[in-house]
């Protein structure tokens, strides 16, 4: 159930039934040829479709993040750490006064890191609680049929590229990118990082068919559903 679909008395009526949630989280970066709104759009539409038909309550995808080394591209905002955190605290402690116990965090951005390592701060602070952080796109089954379609794959490459982050009319390059040098891109201020990443396409190629991308994206949702359902401490 999308919040957006709702009005707070049914929200009311769904925590008399039940005390789970879903939670996205993106942010707005640069993906070479995709969409800016990648991260967001995939963490929102993996939670929605996960939480289909379980009358869960998912919540707006949040879409700012932790990106600070992709600012030199145009449309990329980030938000610092420190603002991130005190978010993610007003966000989940707001649920949680409202009577939400079991919230499933779906994260869609890998800049979202600290706020995973935070989350057991927070949890400590509220005991009565249980919180599940889900990084959708590594988690074990769905990076699994990742590699086992093409192991090389990356940041604003084919594994993020669906119908619906592609930008109609523009195309894709059909080269295979060699894998950018990690260890040097992590040393360069966002300036750099352009100059070395070009489009911004870590590795790999830009597109794969469809049919291939729809197999992850199910072992995706079904991951997902299945830590809504059973995941639970």
């Amino acid at each position: 159930m999308r919040i957006q679909d709702m009005n707070w008395q049914m929200v009311e009526a769904a925590l008399r039934r039940d005390d789970r949630c879903v939670l996205p989280l993106g942010c707005t970066e640069q993906h070479a040829t995709l969409s800016l709104a990648t991260d967001t759009l995939l963490a929102g539409r993996v939670a929605r479709e996960a939480a289909e038909g379980l009358g869960i309550p998912v919540f707006p995808a949040l879409p700012y993040g932790i990106t600070p080394t992709f600012t030199a591209y145009p449309g990329t905002l980030s938000v610092s750490v420190s603002t991130y955190l005190a978010l993610l605290d007003d966000l989940l402690s707001g649920l949680q006064a409202q009577g939400f116990r079991r919230i499933l965090v779906v994260n869609g951005h890998g800049g979202n890191a600290p706020g995973q390592g935070w989350m057991g701060e927070w949890l400590a602070r509220h005991p009565d609680a249980r919180v599940q952080w889900h990084n959708w796109w590594n988690a074990p089954r769905t990076w699994a049929a990742v590699q086992a379609t093409d192991e090389l794959a990356s940041h604003a490459s084919w594994m993020e590229s669906f119908p619906w982050t592609r930008l109609e009319g523009v195309s894709a390059p059909e080269e295979r990118k060699p894998m950018v040098d990690l260890n040097a891109l992590r040393q360069l201020p966002p300036a750099g990082v352009r100059a070395l990443l070009g489009d911004g396409n870590f590795g790999g190629l830009h597109r794969r068919p469809d049919r291939e991308m729809l197999r992850i994206w199910q072992e995706a949702v079904a991951e997902t559903r299945a830590l809504l359902e059973t995941g639970w401490a």
